[in-house]
């Protein structure tokens, strides 16, 4: 029986690895690395950065796929999402079969932790359910953006009595200003905070959480938006791509 780990290895800083992670980076024979394009190869190289410092005397292969193209400007968003998601699982598919042997055990390194806006479980399950290959799977959790980002700002997500929701730039545009309470955002292509703008609300935002490239702005919204507008756009055209996660919070009266 083929075996598959589903590794969180944390927000970006090799230290976020756990114990647990480096316990089953120390198991895998065959590490599947999914390639984004030369813009997103720094995450690529990440990984195999955590293979190297934290895999002692073992020896593993890498084993690259090669993202399907993803249909953003889609107008129809669920149904552009669920295609991408089926070409992803038949390129999966394909690899552990041809690429990982019975006996053997596999490996993704999720970026953050599985559990919080990543697709890999839903395709692993997907693949599973075609029945053409089978393997026994097992999930560890890793340190996510969001909880690096409350750190790096000292802050504590929630307060008392009070909920704390977790949601998309895409979902945080169709939310009236007024409802915004303590909200953390990821996943924000277009900087949908901009559209929050009001007295009484603070952001605490960062990107590249826990990299070489990271950056943190906190303090009201209205006085901050700009600065972070621009500092995004800047991060942006000087790494290639953007990977921001960010609270808002309601000032109590």
């Amino acid at each position: 029986m083929r075996k598959l780990f589903i590794i969180g290895i944390g927000a970006g800083d090799p230290d976020y690895v756990t114990i647990q992670a480096i316990k089953a980076l120390n198991q895998v024979d065959v590490y599947f690395v999914v390639e984004k394009g030369s813009e997103k190869d720094g995450l690529a190289r990440l990984r195999r950065e955590v293979c190297e410092r934290f895999v002692e005397g073992r020896r593993y292969r890498m084993v690259s796929i090669q993202d399907p193209e993803r249909d953003r400007t889609a107008t129809a968003y669920r149904a552009a999402v669920d295609d991408w998601r089926r070409r992803r699982a038949e390129a999966y598919e394909a690899a552990i079969r041809d690429r990982l042997a019975d006996g053997e055990c596999g490996a993704f390194l999720v970026w953050g932790d599985p559990a919080i806006y990543d697709s890999t479980l839903a395709i692993v399950e997907e693949i599973l359910a075609r029945g053409a290959v089978t393997f026994e799977y097992e999930v560890i959790p890793g340190i996510s953006s969001v909880q690096a980002l409350a750190a790096k700002h000292k802050v504590a997500l929630n307060r008392v009595g009070e909920p704390i929701q977790i949601t998309t730039g895409r979902r945080l545009a169709q939310t009236p200003p007024d409802e915004v309470e303590n909200v953390v955002v990821m996943l924000d292509a277009d900087g949908a905070f901009k559209g929050m703008v009001e007295d009484g609300v603070n952001i605490y935002w960062g990107a590249y959480v826990g990299t070489d490239d990271e950056i943190l702005v906190a303090g009201a919204l209205p006085e901050v938006a700009d600065e972070i507008a621009r500092v995004r756009r800047e991060a942006r055209e000087r790494v290639g791509w953007i990977m921001d996660t960010y609270l808002l919070r309601r000032v109590r009266r």
